[in-house]
């Protein structure tokens, strides 16, 4: 008990003005203590900054890469067993697009087409007047043919027509129409001017 009373005497008596750094051997037994323990926090402290800290850093950024090479890891593997049903997909799509293709007149079956589009102004009983091919539309995917058709008869002849028309193997629309009426008297024939276009796929050789 006597030593601990004195211990603190000494502690107490100590006055850090008159610290002499080349004596500490002979400092009291608390201040050398307190000098430890102020040594030892700070050496904690600086190795947490200079290496845990350093450390916590590389892990935050390994988490981060884990995190994305997992989502990659999923991705891919939700794509490797889904690999089948897209290439079915693939195949599907190229078969509709030949199809769709196939559907697309050439530059040798535009006669022909001209022939179909006569024979059903034939079959709708109207009277085809003129048949003109246009100037070539060039689009980013397929180039654009336009046919101005002139025809006459009556709304229903009419009706067959476009219905004939639209109902042809090859692709072909109808755009921009007036029907006109020669005679304001009498059972004239009405007239219609209408654009139809068809389209053929854009080969390299068109680029």
């Amino acid at each position: 008990m006597a030593d601990l009373n004195q211990l603190l005497e000494q502690a107490q008596n100590f006055d850090i003005n008159d610290v002499d750094w080349d004596r500490v051997g002979v400092w009291p037994v608390p201040v050398r203590a307190l000098l430890c323990l102020l040594a030892a926090a700070l050496i904690v402290a600086a190795g947490y900054f200079f290496v845990v800290k350093d450390k916590n850093l590389q892990l935050e950024a390994a988490e981060r890469q884990e995190t994305t090479l997992r989502q990659s890891f999923e991705r891919k593997a939700f794509e490797a067993a889904n690999l089948d049903r897209y290439r079915l997909q693939m195949q599907e799509m190229e078969e509709s697009f030949g199809a769709l293709v196939s559907r697309l007149p050439s530059d040798t079956e535009v006669p022909g087409l001209l022939e179909d589009i006569d024979e059903k102004g034939v079959e709708s009983r109207s009277v085809i007047e003129s048949i003109e091919l246009q100037p070539e539309v060039s689009t980013e995917f397929h180039i654009e043919l336009p046919i101005k058709i002139k025809i006459s008869g009556g709304y229903h002849e009419f009706g067959a027509f476009v219905s004939g028309v639209a109902g042809m193997p090859r692709i072909v629309t109808l755009h921009d129409f007036t029907i006109t009426k020669p005679r304001e008297d009498g059972p004239a024939p009405l007239n219609m001017d209408i654009i139809a276009r068809t389209y053929r796929y854009k080969s390299q050789d068109d680029q």
